[in-house]
């Protein structure tokens, strides 16, 4: 490294400090210099943290970019519909800039970003993270040895998990469309990014189903409650989505105070955590709340060499990570994102390979370390004025976004969309 980088994190929730931890394990790498924050808790917990000088600690983005240019990049992590106008205005003012995904909620508004980003002539990465995990480059450097042949068709699951779509997409900052964004960009957008990298190809059309089946009032058992703590007894302890359930017993009793947890409560305790299933909107039913994002959803891809892709998203699922069958003319690969096998169609053999995903349940290695990966090749570009270590460039993210917004149109409109 021939500096250490310095930062500002604007937006410090749970992503916008995970990306700031980066700069705890790497000091001569990594700085973080300012932060932008409403919530004084977290703007005050990431000033303590990183060392933050009084001046440098803003209630907002707006009073950050007020300033003159302070440090070399930000890390954008405020909500969906937060990012366009702190990321046009940053790039204006000349910082490299690492924006949360997804990039905006609207296709013309990621235009703008992408506009003011190539005017301005900076670094710029979507936190695409699935791209940068050690499985990712194991799989894509099998697909280019040549070993399955060409790829004809890809399978692939993104399992959102029952307790998660209800803690995030039912419950969370993501449940209604209009406060943030719609389910396909705020939970797949790095699905849809990732399978386009995968193919390494354009996308030329796609198709899309889906719907909001289950959580919604016409799903909610009889003389159910519409806060779980009120909630009979005898309905409360059969129902999997209880707040009570996933936050309390399965959690909270076990020892958990990590993420889901500590969204509810900054400093879980038995009286804070009560407090916010009883006050809180993370405490109320899942057939009570002003949800509207989907909970199930199939999406049809077509590319320009005639090869396909299905996706599948869905809520109902117990656990594991993403699964993937890529159909080759040689062969076929299955994988759970850590175990890859091969089948190889000439000699009908099969070898398996073990990415051996690290996961220690800090934040920097989730998605199977594809968020610390993420982080050592942004701070690498930015310390080494090299763009090329940001595996996903502007123009790529862009289309990958376009693929969404044209499901989602799809979806809504029952028609397939081509993209333009």
């Amino acid at each position: 490294m021939s500096k250490t980088v310095t930062i500002a994190i604007i937006g410090a929730g749970a992503r916008g400090r995970g990306y700031a931890n980066f700069a705890k394990e790497f000091p001569e790498r990594l700085k973080v210099v300012a932060v932008a924050e409403p919530n004084d808790y977290y703007r005050e917990l990431v000033a303590r943290e990183h060392n933050i000088a009084p001046e440098n600690c803003f209630k907002s983005w707006d009073e950050f970019t007020a300033r003159a240019k302070m440090c070399d990049a930000v890390a954008i992590c405020t909500q969906d519909s937060m990012h366009e106008a702190p990321a046009i205005a940053c790039a204006g003012l000349g910082y490299h800039i690492l924006l949360e995904k997804p990039m905006a909620p609207t296709a013309e508004a990621c235009q703008r970003i992408v506009a003011a980003v190539k005017k301005a002539g900076v670094m710029f990465a979507v936190c695409h993270v699935l791209r940068y995990t050690k499985y990712t480059a194991v799989l894509r450097d099998i697909i280019a040895s040549g070993e399955i042949g060409d790829i004809v068709s890809i399978q692939h699951l993104e399992p959102v998990g029952y307790w998660h779509q209800a803690h995030s997409f039912v419950r969370g900052l993501w449940r209604n469309e209009a406060e943030s964004s719609f389910m396909l960009l705020a939970k797949s957008c790095h699905d849809v990014d990732w399978l386009r990298g995968v193919m390494g190809k354009k996308c030329v059309a796609v198709h899309s189903f889906g719907s909001l089946k289950h959580f919604k009032a016409s799903e909610k058992p009889a003389g159910a409650a519409d806060r779980c703590v009120n909630c009979p007894t005898r309905i409360e302890s059969n129902c999997p989505y209880s707040a009570v359930k996933i936050y309390f017993r399965d959690r909270f009793c076990k020892g958990v105070k990590h993420w889901p947890v500590n969204v509810l409560t900054p400093n879980p305790t038995d009286e804070t955590l009560e407090k916010a299933l009883v006050d809180g909107s993370y405490g109320r039913c899942v057939y009570a709340c002003d949800n509207d994002v989907v909970d199930n959803q199939v999406v049809n891809m077509s590319f320009e060499d005639g090869s396909t892709v299905s996706m599948t998203m869905t809520a109902f699922n117990f656990h594991g990570g993403r699964k993937t069958r890529i159909f080759g003319t040689k062969g076929e690969i299955d994988t759970d994102s850590t175990i890859i096998t091969v089948n190889h169609f000439l000699d009908n053999t099969s070898r398996v390979v073990d990415t051996d995903t690290l996961n220690d349940g800090g934040i920097l290695s989730g998605h199977g370390g594809g968020d610390m990966g993420l982080m050592n090749n942004f701070v690498q570009a930015v310390a080494e004025n090299d763009p090329s270590l940001i595996l996903t460039g502007i123009d790529e993210t862009l289309e990958s976004h376009l693929m969404v917004f044209a499901a989602e149109k799809s979806r809504k409109e029952g028609i397939v969309v081509e993209i333009k």
